[in-house]
């Protein structure tokens, strides 16, 4: 018989044509790796001349190197089947008869019961091989009825012990015994700690004295309750407050009662293993945090999209040192909340930032370094390093309903102005355990300044960016040859321009007025254009009501202002000559 003789072809490269005269799978396979194996290709590379995705590709090649061409062929099912009846017969068994018990059971909760029992752990796969075609059930009955139906408690809490021996979770043992899972934690940790003695029941009468909760507290949380986000500890803080002091835990429980009656929401609050924090302050004024958060719900209609809150926060007191609401996020708002800061607590030693281009702005760099601060950016990805992070938790948790209610700008002002004060006046979880009854940021914090500078030298520093101008009786500034609108109900004051790059910010007492977009002329100084500016909400506005619309007549918040004229130098001049005080006679 003659042997078939094989086309010959012209080697190539091309995948396609590669992939066509391949007759198996495993040949396919092969061909796919074999670049990357024989020659180093990297899988990145190969993936993209074949298509194929590069983690096959790479956990096919690291396959090959360790198991050689055994890879290339996946197992038949006459071998699966060999691999799970390798098993011992107990152990087959044992998994068909747990899921015939509890059917809830997943594959790889049965390994692990396996593992406890024989100590062997197969994997999930055999395990489903099992059940498919392994031995029938021996268990036609439950090992244990459900945990109420259990008349004695010593009996009921020693199930729960014994499937626990098993190898059982804490979330299958629940459910076959049909009891909160909190319950099995509670007989798992008095089985800890107590020993045998924990399997009776203990006395659940109240040997506390008469309650000093009366209708008036009640109904004060009740109040307090609408705002859904907060927790028993910061509901314990409010109460302190007003000057009612209940523990936190006498405050979750009547939150919980006021859930029942009223059907009111619960707060959701994420468990989360604390971390050694790389920005912990050892003493005031050490470590500074600065960071813009988002609100996005409100129903103000003058803001389009959201508004931000910019705050400064000393990481060891935690107490908020400045912090406002802007309608935009840029270099000229951040500036204006910390000068405010420093302004009234001097200046931190650090402070720590994320990598957001109004925070390494040149300007701010500049300021930062004749400040003398250290300036510190946590790691990529990495906002828990930064911790106001926590902050914005807590303020979410405390203003959020209150923001999403306002419906102007002027009332979420006094909502944030509200929130720092019940924020810096309210006992903080991290001062919780203090010796020295301080258990408050404004507490901590204290009368504890950092270095103080000047106005004078305040004035200097942020020089470049901040200049001082008063508006006149219609509310203009004049700055570089231009007239600005401010605002008119605060005319004969002084307001505060800031300048960076080409945005033009008017502000009042830190807030700000008005912004402008300039151009500048080739000299970089000197303005060509003004655009028509952002008018911010604000509570300065004048109560004198204008006498037209300013839509109908033409109006303009920038004016040029003419250049200075030549002076004029006169045709003739008198030349007086002083006579002498004393004559030489």
């Amino acid at each position: 018989m003659t042997r078939a003789r094989r086309e010959r072809r012209e080697r190539t490269d091309n995948w396609e044509l590669i992939q066509q005269w391949c007759r198996t799978p495993e040949q396919r396979l092969y061909e796919s790796i074999r670049p990357v194996t024989l020659f180093g290709i990297p899988p990145a590379e190969r993936a993209q001349e074949t298509g194929l995705a590069e983690n096959t590709l790479r956990r096919a090649a690291d396959t090959f190197n360790s198991l050689g061409m055994a890879s290339l062929f996946r197992p038949t099912k006459q071998q699966r089947e060999d691999h799970h009846r390798s098993l011992p017969v107990p152990m087959r068994q044992l998994i068909v008869d747990l899921k015939a018990e509890y059917p809830d059971f997943s594959l790889r909760e049965i390994a692990d019961i396996c593992s406890v029992r024989f100590d062997r752990r197969p994997s999930h796969n055999t395990v489903k091989q099992v059940l498919v075609d392994g031995p029938t059930p021996s268990r036609t009955t439950r090992q244990y009825p459900h945990y109420a139906d259990i008349p004695d408690p010593a009996e009921r809490r020693l199930a729960v012990l014994r499937l626990h021996a098993q190898g059982w979770s804490v979330t299958s043992i629940a459910a076959y015994l049909g009891v909160a899972r909190k319950t099995i934690y509670q007989i798992l940790k008095r089985w800890v700690e107590e020993g045998v003695r924990g399997l009776e029941d203990k006395s659940h009468a109240n040997t506390n004295r008469q309650s000093t909760v009366d209708i008036r507290t009640r109904n004060t949380i009740r109040k307090l309750q609408v705002n859904s986000l907060l927790g028993e500890y910061r509901m314990h803080g409010a109460l302190l407050q007003l000057g009612i002091r209940l523990s936190p835990r006498t405050c979750g429980r009547i939150m919980a009662e006021n859930r029942q009656l009223y059907g009111l929401a619960k707060p959701h609050a994420e468990q989360k293993e604390p971390q050694p924090h790389p920005f912990t302050a050892r003493f005031r004024h050490e470590i500074w945090s600065l960071d813009i958060r988002y609100i996005e719900k409100h129903q103000i209609p003058e803001v389009q999209g959201p508004f931000y809150v910019i705050s400064v926060m000393d990481n060891f007191s935690r107490a908020i040192l400045a912090s406002d609401i802007y309608q935009a996020q840029d270099l000229a708002s951040v500036l204006i909340v910390l000068y405010a800061a420093i302004e009234q607590h001097g200046c931190p030693q650090r402070l720590v930032t994320d990598n957001g281009s109004v925070f390494r702005a040149k300007q701010a760099m500049a300021i930062y370094e004749a400040l003398d601060i250290q300036k510190k950016w946590i790691h990529k990805k990495q906002s828990w390093e930064n911790l106001i992070e926590s902050h914005f938790s807590i303020m979410r948790r405390m203003s959020n309903y209150h923001f999403e209610q306002v419906t102007n700008w002027g009332g979420a002002k006094q909502v944030h102005r509200r929130f720092v004060e019940d924020y810096n006046q309210q006992p903080h979880w991290g001062h919780r355990r203090r010796d020295d009854h301080h258990h408050t940021p404004a507490e901590v914090l204290g009368w504890v300044r950092g270095k103080m500078r000047t106005s004078e030298q305040l004035h200097r520093i942020f020089y470049a960016t901040r200049f001082l101008r008063s508006l006149d009786r219609c509310g203009y500034a004049r700055f570089r040859r231009w007239k600005l609108y401010a605002e008119e109900g605060l005319a004969r004051r002084q307001a505060v321009l800031w300048l960076y790059g080409d945005t033009l910010t008017l502000e009042y007492e830190n807030t700000p007025l008005s912004q402008y977009t300039v151009d500048y002329q080739p000299d970089k100084k000197h303005f060509r254009r003004v655009k028509e500016p952002r008018h911010f909400e604000t509570p300065y506005r004048s109560l004198q009501q204008s006498l037209w619309e300013r839509e109908i007549i033409e109006w303009h918040s920038a004016q040029r202002l003419p250049d200075y004229a030549p002076r004029r130098l006169h045709k003739h001049h008198t030349h007086y000559v002083q006579p002498p005080l004393l004559s030489d006679e």
